[in-house]
């Protein structure tokens, strides 16, 4: 993105406004890539989805809070436990007031979903992929699965 090489823009974001906050994956940022890799994600986020759209949660990078569905635990058999654990992430999302909260790990996509569902959110939880494919204009049919009404017809994909 930042050589060119991959052509995306927010210009399908001007009209919607729609706004963004993303995940911080535990793996990823604070056990070990660090900040910078944080850094990485929101530059490509506000990229995708214009800087005016984004919306970061508090804390955040390296400080962000667990989503409770990494480590194993999504698959753990214990939902009830991995969800009173993810309340903590659910109300940070929350306070964001964002319509969608934009996954690079796929666990926390798994488990920021289920959080939403199970108490009631108001955000959609998307793969940062399908963001990035939306703003390529690439983005399929068969891949709107977690858009909302307000984007699923945004930049549809050629017949």
């Amino acid at each position: 993105m930042r050589e060119g090489k991959l052509k995306v823009n927010s210009d399908w974001n001007k009209g919607p406004q729609v706004k963004f906050t993303v995940q911080d994956p535990c793996q990823l940022v604070r056990k070990s890539l660090g900040d910078p890799i944080a850094e990485d994600l929101r530059y490509i986020v506000k990229t995708i989805v214009g800087d005016e759209n984004f919306v970061d949660m508090t804390p955040n990078r390296s400080n962000n809070f667990c989503c409770g569905g990494g480590g194993g635990f999504l698959q753990s058999g214990l939902p009830e436990a991995r969800r009173y654990y993810g309340r903590l992430k659910f109300e940070q999302i929350k306070e964001t007031a964002a319509d969608y909260c934009i996954t690079p790990c796929h666990n926390c996509h798994s488990q920021i979903h289920d959080l939403k569902e199970h108490y009631d959110g108001r955000y959609h939880t998307v793969h940062i992929w399908t963001i990035m494919c939306l703003a390529m204009g690439i983005l399929g049919e068969n891949e709107r699965a977690y858009l909302g009404p307000d984007l699923v017809d945004v930049n549809p994909y050629p017949k």
